[in-house]
């Protein structure tokens, strides 16, 4: 893994709004640079059976996270998932004929979405409707718990990229 850590951190004196916003983009930063300088084959590689999980699936399920609480909830409650149309938030973790182009591209559109969706929000108190759990959810709560995502699943990402290549980095 480069030693360059280009990723930028949260603000120290930041208003709640920017402080969830960079420590978002960190965290996504976080994944992206455990997956630098990978083959499609290391990204495809599993961690130790009986788990399926490997750096290309936590990607794939990021962008599923990312569609499900800003897409979803937002803008289009109906909109399938990436990767499975029956709401299978299981099927992206099967990264076994995917490709990093083929997931970064889906996951950094998820991403950009996020981004406009959050950035045109008049405030972090603005709701959105939950399908799954038909309720309404704050900007705040989605913001939180997509980054509560990030933080455990960046903590896998560290353990596949150990096991790949035996760095384990920020």
């Amino acid at each position: 893994m480069s030693s360059d850590d280009s990723r930028i951190g949260p603000p120290r004196l930041g208003s709640e709004r920017e402080t969830l916003r960079a420590f978002l983009d960190y965290h996504r930063a976080t994944l992206a640079m455990k997956c630098e300088g990978l083959t499609d084959e290391e990204l495809r590689q599993q961690s130790m059976p009986p788990s399926t999980l490997s750096l290309l699936g936590l990607v794939r399920h990021m962008a599923e996270v990312e569609r499900t609480w800003f897409r979803r909830v937002f803008e289009d409650h109906d909109v399938p998932l990436v990767w499975s149309d029956k709401v299978d938030f299981q099927a992206a973790y099967d990264a076994s004929a995917s490709t990093r182009a083929e997931a970064f591209a889906a996951w950094e559109a998820e991403v950009e979405n996020s981004r406009r969706v959050e950035r045109e929000a008049a405030s972090l108190d603005v709701t959105g409707y939950q399908p799954r759990w038909g309720q309404e959810v704050s900007l705040r709560m989605v913001m939180v718990h997509v980054l509560l995502e990030y933080g455990r699943h960046n903590g896998h990402a560290d353990f596949l990229r150990e096991g790949i290549d035996g760095t384990v980095g920020a």
